[in-house]
């Protein structure tokens, strides 16, 4: 079945609806980091000193740095560190449940990890990176945040509970960060961290989740659900799941944080009552140490 014109340009704008504001917001998250250039501690013709060198034979009278060799016998030479656009991947899940808020007041888990991505990869672009969805390919500039940003508000969530980072879309030499509540099946995002740290890729999981999933607020008689309704659990005593609930959500950050560990990653938590500013920061923390 064909789709009329009418009902193309009627999808497409409602995908798009969203983007100014989230283009908005995440300019002015992004706003409260101040991005530099990336070194590749070898020397080249950037800004950054590195090192001082004894002058060889290949090296020109304007490259000697006269001041540092009036101290010395012989002549010496004023190195920069090589700086060069890095390649970052960033990667939302779409899982139904990343849909989930707690309250009217509070942003869903989704809409949250939109933003911190698309904030992270404006400061990665600002610093001079290329940066791209997972799966697609990294460019550098004010255009390529738009992109991501059209990319973002337009794919749809998925029908089930679960997904995955594409592990086919790794190559050498990127950072990548991963946003998910990691509340599901543990094990594809262990294989990811593994093929990864085997190609001597690093990066960063987030774990977004609203502040119901973190303290378990509820009492008394609640059916609980998934958020694609596949896997459903009727108590009368929701009060009496709670440290069982608790227990079990340290157990997956344990397991996720050793497992970043191991790989040469590292683990985050930011629950959607909480400002972005501070997830964003500790991101960009993480990524340029």
């Amino acid at each position: 079945m064909n789709t009329r014109p009418d009902q193309l340009r009627a999808g497409a704008e409602a995908a798009s609806a969203g983007l100014p504001a989230l283009m908005l917001s995440a300019e002015r998250l992004a706003a409260a980091l101040v991005p530099g250039a990336h070194g590749q501690r070898r020397a080249g013709t950037g800004e950054d000193f590195w090192q001082y060198r004894p002058a060889t034979a290949g090296d020109t009278a304007r490259s000697i740095d006269w001041r540092r060799s009036a101290r010395s016998d012989g002549q010496f030479v004023r190195d920069r560190e090589a700086q060069v656009a890095q390649s970052a991947s960033l990667w939302v899940s779409a899982a139904a449940g990343m849909d989930y808020a707690g309250a009217p007041s509070r942003p869903a888990k989704r809409d949250r990890a939109d933003l911190l991505a698309l904030a992270l990869g404006m400061a990665l672009l600002a610093g001079g990176e290329r940066v791209a969805l997972a799966g697609q390919l990294p460019r550098p500039g004010r255009m390529q945040a738009e992109r991501i940003a059209e990319a973002l508000v337009s794919r749809p969530a998925l029908p089930g509970d679960e997904d995955a980072p594409p592990a086919e879309a790794l190559r050498p030499g990127q950072r990548v960060v991963l946003f998910d509540d990691f509340l599901g099946d543990p094990q594809p995002v262990l294989d990811y961290l593994a093929h990864a740290a085997g190609l001597g890729i690093g990066g960063a999981l987030m774990q977004v989740l609203d502040p119901d999933e973190e303290g378990f607020p509820w009492e008394g008689a609640v059916l609980f659900r998934s958020g694609s309704g596949a896997l459903r659990h009727d108590t009368r005593d929701a009060a009496g799941l709670r440290d069982a609930y608790l227990a079990r959500l340290a157990e997956r950050r344990a397991l996720l944080s050793r497992a970043a560990l191991a790989s040469g990653w590292h683990f985050g938590t930011h629950d959607t009552g909480q400002p972005p500013a501070q997830a964003l920061l500790w991101l960009w923390s993480v990524l340029e140490g």
